[in-house]
């Protein structure tokens, strides 16, 4: 079953699938129009779940945000539970104090992660799909409304689990977290175009070096990793996913030179493009 919901303005969508066996995402491929974050909920025993093409284990009662181009595709989906939901129906940049930094899930972290449910939290999360449920059957004039409100106290309840989890042991002050989240933001948004730190140090107001320090607490990667690998990250789903050429995403990547580019994809990777985009496609024709 998927409830949906679309605003009159704007084109503002919001679904929630429950027991849907086609629950998955291709991004490059049929969702490629639809701007969709999605927090998605494995209810039943644990499984697996393909996201850009790497295999994961999806634990029991855990849930897991996925940003908008990443694709995905569960072993089991009726399982899930899953919110789906675009820029225009919540944006979560614009809203960020609303909701306690809701950018810590999304974009708070360079890597896919699971957020185990206590049996507390299981508790209010079954309660919230009910209240949702109620709400998307509910067709009058403050609906849009309530469906925000419930998303809000959703992506509440996650982010401050979230947060208890993961600072436990190491706390980093808030300030400097936010630094690393808003870094985070920026790369996404302009890593084909911009390749070095000094250009993300500027617009956070910081020295290079500064950055390198706030990312020393928060963890073993650079702030120039991160870059290259989110550049990594678009190359391959690229490769996987459409039919381009190596030049072609080259320069869609922001290397003017393809030779450079293939210099720092064999680094990287440890194989060359082409030999990588050979290897996928034996893949796939095994499949």
């Amino acid at each position: 079953m998927v409830y949906r919901f679309s605003g009159t303005q704007m084109g503002a969508n919001l679904s929630l699938s429950i027991d849907n066996k086609q629950l998955d995402r291709q991004f490059f491929g049929k969702d490629r129009s639809d701007k969709y974050l999605t927090i998605a909920y494995n209810r039943g025993e644990a499984q697996a779940v393909v996201v850009d093409e790497v295999t994961y284990t999806f634990p029991a009662k855990s849930i897991l945000p996925l940003v908008v181009n990443q694709s995905f595709q569960f072993e089991k989906p009726e399982q899930i539970v899953a919110w789906q939901f675009n820029r225009e129906f919540y944006c979560i940049i614009d809203h960020d104090q609303e909701v306690s930094c809701v950018g810590f899930l999304f974009y708070g972290w360079n890597r896919t992660f699971f957020l185990p449910l206590d049996a507390t939290h299981q508790t209010k999360i079954e309660l919230l799909i009910q209240i949702f449920i109620d709400e998307f059957e509910t067709v009058d004039n403050i609906q849009s409304e309530m469906l925000l409100m419930l998303l809000k106290r959703l992506i509440i309840i996650i982010t401050r689990l979230a947060k208890q989890q993961q600072f436990k042991e190491t706390e980093l002050p808030d300030a400097r977290f936010d630094i690393i989240r808003e870094y985070n933001i920026l790369v996404e948004h302009h890593y084909k175009t911009q390749h070095q730190v000094a250009f993300y140090a500027e617009k956070l107001n910081k020295s290079p070096k500064t950055l390198s320090n706030y990312f020393a607490i928060y963890g073993t990667k650079t702030p120039q990793q991160l870059i290259h690998e989110r550049i990594m990250m678009e190359a391959k789903r690229l490769f996987y996913y459409t039919d381009k050429s190596a030049k072609e995403i080259a320069y869609e990547l922001g290397f003017e030179d393809a030779a450079y580019f293939s210099s720092f994809f064999k680094k990287q990777m440890g194989i060359s493009p082409t030999d990588f985009k050979n290897k996928k496609q034996t893949g796939k024709a095994g499949k």
